[in-house]
């Protein structure tokens, strides 16, 4: 990156050992003056080398609504409308600026608010049969911090010093009765509720407001966005022992995946794994 950090970032999706379709989407991209697309599970984007001088990253996961109509689908087109409305803000999005402080964080809820609008457009175009819904976890780094958005139950996590930490919150109704302390954490994991979304981007909700936190990076982080295909298997334990263990990016996602397909392999499972070296 601009700052001298350099960045080894990977991501790997498998479509696991039960489900007929793959409805996860991930994508690496570096934001100089214009957007290139680094590696992604898009089928229409071209995958290009690192390269440096890029002023900030864009890291993002998708599930498509397991259930739903077109999940796959509805991934895919909250991705592309995310990638597509930075390229035409570009500004607000690779100069770190206490002063556009306030101008980014508004940004970054326009552009989950216009995905939500234009997968409702579509779902509404094909049809009421057709429900078009995802989650989506977006990590925007503009050294040395991190602007984290979440819409559903995909995560992000902080890795430092071999310390594993959750940063984002599950919006499902199991983790809001765990919240009000109606569920212990062991009743909150082993309930339906928790596969139950209280917010999804092409949802029921025309207003839809993301969550949108921040995580100050220092060199030797690493930062790991996945669905919860990983977590329904892996525990934070494992990740964090596999994510320690591994020499790069690469070697993460490779272990975090084989792992979510031994212990079970439910859903689809995606992982984009991001390192932070001086």
């Amino acid at each position: 990156m601009a700052s001298g950090i350099t960045v080894d970032a990977h991501g790997a999706s498998d479509i696991g050992m039960v489900r007929k379709v793959n409805e996860d989407q991930y994508l690496i991209a570096a934001l100089h003056k214009v957007v290139e697309v680094r590696q992604t599970s898009l089928p229409a984007a071209a995958c290009q080398r690192f390269e440096s001088g890029a002023r900030a990253l864009l890291l993002m996961v998708a599930d498509g609504v397991g259930g739903e109509s077109r999940g796959d689908e509805a991934s895919s087109l909250a991705l592309d409308t995310i990638v597509s409305y930075v390229t035409n803000s570009m500004r607000c999005f690779y100069k770190l600026d206490d002063r556009a402080h306030g101008d980014l964080l508004a940004e970054l809820a326009t552009v989950v608010q216009k995905s939500n609008a234009i997968l409702r457009a579509e779902a509404e175009r094909a049809g009421d049969h057709a429900r078009m819904a995802t989650t989506l976890t977006m990590a925007h780094v503009l050294w040395p911090r991190a602007y984290v958005v979440q819409i559903g139950d995909s995560r992000c996590y902080h890795l430092r010093a071999g310390s594993l930490r959750q940063v984002t919150r599950d919006q499902t109704y199991a983790q809001e009765l765990l919240d009000r302390g109606a569920f212990s954490r062991e009743e909150a994991e082993q309930s339906p509720l928790s596969q139950v979304l209280t917010r999804a981007i092409g949802g029921q909700a025309a207003d839809l407001t993301p969550e949108i936190g921040e995580v100050d990076l220092e060199p030797g982080d690493a930062l790991l966005l996945c669905t919860d295909g990983l977590t329904k298997h892996v525990s934070d334990a494992d990740v964090e022992r596999l994510c320690t263990a591994a020499a790069g990016a690469r070697e993460v996602c490779e272990s975090l995946v084989a792992a979510a397909i031994e212990g079970g392999g439910s859903d689809n499972v995606t992982v984009v794994v991001t390192r932070f070296r001086q």
